[in-house]
């Protein structure tokens, strides 16, 4: 049943492009609003439950004096992240006046963690707000996510007699859901689909190429698995997921941290909301990106080393910038890139400018 949501959602989500934004915005624009949106609803979703919980526990330390509320907000919320407004996305389709809806919809999205706030400002949804409300469609929008046909939520639906109507979505298959709008809005624009995601069975296939021979020597221990390219996490979650099937088979209990660079704002902003979602407060923390987190140019794990790695690099990727920002070949310091080797104190392994996934390659080796 899962399988199907999961073939059906993205071409739901994608009709809301098409009936809410065609007028407003050109095709190529649609993911500005859409990818943060769904992203926005699958977190809603998932505290409805605990949505007076968190609202109690804010008034309570309020009136105590209480100036830092976020480790209790999240333990009331029951996940790594909270939404302490008092609006719900359902309270706010029920708002005619769209002045008030604006209001309300920014106060709602102000009411989330930090870490949410992270991700919001890497969508650079905000920016959107105004347009969407000048044009009275932030209330269609907000509806069609709400809609009874489709669930972003982790829990199921039922109908009337109880029976289930759709199955709740787990964080795999919320993270295929992301990807495929994510190649959809690709190939719009004519981007390679390559760039943001790699597909799941080839995951699944680098993820046993690592793990599968040295199963047997894997013991009960915590790993540290590592993705300098990390896109959505897909391949940190299936790398994860598979070190522990593995495990489990073999009678050892594991324990991973998940540590991942992305220079791209959008798949950042979704990485970190998958593992929010999946309880992973500390692996979403570890998870570093936006523009200004280029893995060449600026490492975000200087010190660390890793169990196990994996990547997709954008291939034939130039790193001018990158080289520029190192301080050019000549300049160049960085002991991820210029080694001692045979002898040589200073051996580089600096490639041409065109060159950039070898790059990528020698990160992973100085880890």
């Amino acid at each position: 049943m899962q399988d199907s949501q999961v073939n059906r959602i993205p071409r739901f989500i994608w009709g809301i492009a098409d009936d809410v934004l065609r007028d407003l915005y050109v095709r190529g624009k649609y993911r500005d609003i859409i990818l943060p949106m769904t992203v926005i609803r699958r977190l809603d979703a998932a505290l409805e439950p605990t949505k007076q919980v968190v609202l109690d526990m804010r008034t309570r330390l309020d009136e105590d004096g209480v100036i830092e509320q976020e480790a209790a907000l999240k333990q009331a919320a029951g996940h790594a992240f909270y939404n302490a407004s008092p609006f719900t996305l359902r309270d706010l389709r029920a708002r005619a006046n769209r002045q008030q809806l604006r209001a309300d919809f920014e106060a709602y999205l102000d009411g989330f963690s930090s870490n949410v706030q992270d991700i919001l400002k890497n969508f650079e949804f905000r920016n959107q707000i105004p347009r969407l409300s000048d044009a009275d469609a932030l209330g269609a929008l907000i509806e069609k996510f709400l809609s009874p046909d489709i669930n972003l939520s982790p829990y199921p639906v039922e109908n009337g007699d109880g029976s289930v109507r759709f199955s709740g979505l787990d964080n795999h298959a919320m993270g295929t859901i992301f990807e495929e709008l994510v190649r959809r809005f690709n190939e719009e624009n004519n981007e390679e689909a390559g760039e943001h995601w790699t597909p799941r069975d080839a995951v699944k296939l680098m993820a046993n190429l690592i793990f599968l021979p040295v199963a047997d020597e894997i013991e009960s221990s915590t790993y540290l698995l590592y993705d300098g390219a990390c896109g959505t996490g897909g391949m940190l979650t299936v790398a994860e997921e598979t070190l522990r099937d593995l495990a489990l088979e073999r009678g050892k209990q594991v324990s991973t941290h998940l540590y991942g660079q992305e220079i791209n704002a959008e798949t950042y902003a979704i990485c970190k909301a998958d593992l929010l979602l999946k309880g992973e407060g500390s692996a979403a923390d570890n998870i570093i990106g936006g523009p200004e987190y280029s893995t060449l140019s600026n490492d975000a794990f200087p010190s660390h080393k890793f169990d196990f790695m994996l990547s997709n690099p954008p291939y034939g990727k130039s790193w001018k910038n990158d080289l520029a920002r190192l301080g050019g070949k000549r300049g160049l310091s960085d002991p991820r890139f210029l080694i001692a080797h045979d002898g040589d104190s200073e051996y580089s392994l600096l490639t041409r400018s065109s060159d950039g996934q070898m790059l990528f390659l020698a990160n992973l080796l100085s880890k």
